[in-house]
């Protein structure tokens, strides 16, 4: 039996359906109880849904004994979503319960249950194993829309489960079809012609198979191809509208018009989707459709159909036209009137009627053509068009003219870069017409504010002008035209332009050959440019190189009718590009692209280093050095340096390798070389190729050594309190001279090895130390060095910096001015514990406009300060230390005018309220004192 839930949740499906829109798109099953479905174990069974009326859009389900406990559909069990029933192919013992049917809208969400199908077994024994039954197919003739998806079923009933395959007869299953339900199901999405066929399903067991077959036939709506468009006619004419459409099946036409269907007539014919009518009259006009259809749809073409009748017109411009010509030339008089029917075309020249002839004739368009016009064909010509609804004319007047001439001189020239012409265009003509000048060089028209000055046009005379072409440039040799314009006749000339200038560049340069100082090089001639070649001259470009440079050649001269030559004197293992430029009796020309780039083959280093002398080193050292040879000249791979010495005096060289090409120095060490003992020195060269030159021969001395006694006498002294003064002496020696001093320095509870340094260079003998810290006591010590190294440090000693300076700013300014003189007080600085006492106060006072400011000193917290020049003054005012100068005041701003009294409560900034000891120390400012 159906659960209490069960039977609630149908009931809810029930109220939802029924109140859904108040459309009902799904019934209610049937409440008759349903009869009980006995089987076999092992045996096929088939469970009926039997859905109540319903639109298209449901899908099925089954429950099994308890909602929401739904059958799984596998390969023993598939539901038809074409006829809602269930299929079990093999029942066993694990099926027995109460199966009920679930029917879902899928658009409204509406569903309903069907009442529940007992299922049980039979106890007369168990089935035993037969062949597949084929209770699911697809219909026989199944057809889809293209575009759409096809879901075809087959499931069969069988002991064992039959397996299902599927096949396309004559072909394969489309690539993009999927098996679902365990095969039970092939979904082809998107399907398209070429998918349609013969499809064939197949049910297999052990104990046997069987299979069925369906066509599949795709279909498309009609489509348009060929659409109509909208007509006009003149009457008499005859209409041919043709609309084609594709689709499967081949869609049929039909035609209408204005609503109505068009039947074939007289005049009439449609054959497929073509319609003609012969001779159209009014009666024709009005709107048409073509409709397309096939079994699944149909579609329309629209188009309206005019019929013209009107009288002959012509444009308004065409009524009264002048047509002048010269002698000799073709005249054409259109005439096309607008009517319909098309009007039939007369000409009259005066009142004669124009009689065609070999030069006289009348065009199939209506226009009158008459070839090497002369002065007797001028004259009124009148077109006349004609039609049923009536006429219309326009007339033509015809002058003829002589022939314009032209001459433009000169007609050839020669010319040199940078050289001026001038060229003259005068035109003979008809005294009744206006000329114009138009000019082009290589049949291009001179834009003449685009061309940098060159060109410039001169219009002196009416019937001529002039060309100007300044400072003439190779590229502006070429065919210059003058065309002549008139109302009745063109005509043009030229005249040729040839521009000497230096060369163009030479074609491509291709080394032939390359040994390690020559290189064979060959090119293409340069344009001479209407002067010939005189020479070529050879450049080379290297890593090493400032930019291009000649090169000398074999032959030494290089004339204009040679294409290849030999530069000598390279460098070996050098990289070269090289570059041909040509020059003429002109100039020289722009040279040649380079050529690739190339290195030379080695060769013995020929070039020893130079500079060769003695270094500052440690005792027992003798140091050797030079100045490297230039990669440019190491002339090949494996370059070194061959180091030879021998004390001065003695026969035998010593002699040391050098493999670094880049070294600049070597060092020999021997603890028995005593300091300053004088030796021989050379320095060769040599590279894989073998051994190149040594330098000269110099004499240079073995290291003095480093310093050996400790500076004497060292004091530090505070100078401020960022500044302390360290000062030494340093007894001579012989032997390990200073080049100069260091001072090491650190604060007391600072390690040694923290110390920072200072040096000195030469004889110094004091430095003063900058950036310390105020008010710290700093540790000093002092050592001398040179090339060989450090020596012993002096004694330590000690001082500390200064305290800083005063932080409090003078405060409470007060003054008072009296005529060219302000007496100013403020109250004094008390400075803080770690603060230097106050020593005394600085008045900076200066003009506004003015940067630089004038200064008084003074030990008492007042002062005078003179004010000898109108304007504002700026003051401040800063207590001053042995640790330096405080912090400045606020700064006041004080008028001063030539004469007149100005107290501080009119003039001050920053002015406290005055206090009754303030009063008192204003007034006693205001007698003149001794102590100011």
């Amino acid at each position: 039996m159906m659960s209490q839930s069960l039977m609630a949740y149908n009931n809810y499906f029930e109220e939802l359906q029924i109140t859904s829109c108040g459309v009902i798109d799904l019934g209610n099953f049937s409440g008759r109880t349903r009869s009980a479905v006995s089987v076999r174990e092992g045996q096929g069974v088939v469970l009926m849904c039997s859905p109540p009326p319903h639109s298209p859009e449901i899908i099925y389900s089954w429950v099994f004994n308890e909602f929401p406990s739904f059958v799984a559909e596998d390969s023993r069990r598939f539901i038809s979503q074409k006829t809602g029933n269930l299929y079990i192919s093999k029942v066993q013992s694990s099926d027995v319960g109460s199966y009920i049917c679930l029917v879902k809208n899928t658009v409204t969400n509406a569903r309903v249950l069907s009442p529940p199908t007992p299922l049980t077994l039979r106890n007369d024994g168990v089935m035993g194993e037969y062949e597949p039954k084929i209770e699911v197919h697809f219909p026989f003739t199944v057809t889809a829309a293209k575009g759409t998806t096809v879901k075809m079923e087959c499931f069969a009933l069988g002991n064992p489960v039959p397996t299902i395959t599927w096949m396309k007869v004559n072909g394969y299953i489309p690539s993009k079809a999927r098996l679902r339900k365990s095969q039970a199901v092939l979904e082809i999405p998107n399907v398209q012609l070429d998918d349609a066929g013969l499809y064939e399903c197949r049910a297999e067991n052990s104990r046997g198979k069987n299979s069925f077959r369906g066509q599949l036939q795709v279909y498309t709506y009609p489509h348009w191809v060929e659409k109509l468009n909208d007509t006009q006619l003149d009457s008499g004419s005859l209409l041919r509208w043709e609309c084609k459409a594709i689709g499967k099946p081949r869609p049929t036409y039909r035609w209408l018009k204005n609503g109505v269907p068009l039947l074939p007539q007289n005049r009439i014919e449609m054959v497929n989707g073509l319609l003609m009518i012969h001779n159209v009259n009014q009666s024709d006009a009005g709107m048409y459709q073509c409709l397309a259809e096939n079994k699944y749809g149909v579609i329309y073409a629209s188009a309206e159909l005019k019929i013209l009748a009107s009288a002959p017109t012509f444009a308004l411009n065409q009524l009264k036209k002048t047509i002048i010509v010269t002698k000799g030339q073709e005249v054409i008089i259109e005439c096309k009137p607008q009517g319909s029917p098309k009007p039939t075309i007369s000409w009259k020249k005066g009142e004669k009627a124009v009689r065609e002839n070999k030069r006289i004739a009348i065009l199939p368009d209506g226009s009158l053509r008459i070839l090497n016009a002369s002065k007797s064909d001028e004259g009124k010509y009148v077109c006349q068009g004609e039609n049923v609804f009536g006429s219309a004319e326009i007339i033509a007047s015809v002058s003829v003219k002589e022939p314009t001439r032209i001459e433009l001189t000169p007609k050839r020239t020669e010319l040199t870069v940078g050289e001026s012409i001038v060229l003259n265009c005068k035109a003979i003509h008809d005294a009744s017409l206006d000329v114009t000048f138009y000019w082009t060089l290589k049949g291009q028209p001179i834009d003449f504010e685009k061309e940098g000055g060159h060109f410039e046009s001169i219009r002196a005379q009416a019937s001529s002008a002039d060309l100007m072409i300044r400072n003439i440039l190779l590229m502006h040799a070429g065919r210059y035209g003058c065309r002549v314009q008139t109302t009745a006749d063109s005509v043009s000339d030229e005249a040729e332009l040839l521009v000497r200038g230096p060369p163009g560049p030479p074609g491509v340069v291709i080394v032939e050959e390359i040994t390690e100082s020559t290189a064979t090089l060959s090119w293409s001639p340069a344009a001479d440019n209407h002067s010939p070649i005189s020479s070529y001259n050879l450049q080379a470009r290297s890593p090493f190189s400032l930019g291009w440079q000649t090169v000398k050649t074999i032959p030494e001269t290089i004339t204009g009718d040679m294409e290849s030559a030999m530069a000598v004197d390279l460098n070996p293992w050098v990289e070269y590009e090289f570059r041909v430029v040509a020059t003429n009796p002109i100039g020289t020309g722009d040279p040649s692209t380079p050529s690739r780039m190339i290195r030379t083959n080695e060769a013995v280093p020929k070039t020893a280093p130079t500079n060769v002398s003695g270094r500052s080193g440690r005792r027992h050292e003798l140091v050797i050095a030079w100045e490297p040879v230039s990669e440019e000249f190491q002339n090949g791979e494996g370059f070194g340096y061959i180091v030879a010495f021998r004390p001065n005096g003695t026969r035998g060289w010593k002699e040391k390798m050098v493999t670094s090409s880049e070294a600049s120095k070597f060092i020999y060490r021997d603890e028995s070389v005593p300091p300053l003992t004088p030796f021989e020195v050379k320095v060769g060269v040599y590279n894989n190729k073998g051994d190149g030159p040594f330098s000269q021969i110099v004499v240079i001395c073995s290291a003095e050594g480093e310093p050996s006694a400790a500076p004497t006498d060292v004091k530090a002294t505070s100078v401020s309190v960022s500044e302390i003064l360290v000062a030494w002496k340093h007894i001579k020696e012989s032997l390990g001279r200073p080049q100069g001093f260091e001072v090491g320095y650190r604060k007391d509870m600072e390690q040694e090895d923290a110390a920072e340094t200072v040096k000195t260079r030469g004889n110094e003998s004091s430095v003063i130390l900058t950036g310390l810290e105020g008010n710290t006591l700093y540790h000093f010590t002092v050592r001398a060095y040179n090339g060989a190294g450090y020596g012993p440090p002096s004694s330590e000693v000690s001082a500390t910096t200064k305290k800083s300076p005063p932080s409090q700013a003078p405060s409470n300014l007060r003054w008072e001015q009296q005529g060219s003189q302000l007496f100013l007080g403020w109250e004094p600085v008390r400075p803080l514990a770690n603060e230097s006492e106050v020593m005394g106060y600085k008045v900076f006072y200066r003009q506004e406009g003015h940067s630089n400011s004038q200064v008084i000193e003074t030990q008492k917290p007042q002062a005078a300060v003179p004010l000898p020049d109108a304007g504002v003054y700026i003051i401040e005012v800063r207590a001053y230390s042995e640790g330096g100068d405080g912090t400045a005041s606020s700064q006041i701003r004080v008028p001063s005018y030539s004469g007149g009294k100005i107290t501080s409560a009119q003039s001050t900034l920053h002015t406290l309220s005055p206090s009754s000891s303030s009063v008192t120390w204003l007034l006693a400012l205001m007698i003149p004192s001794t102590s100011w």
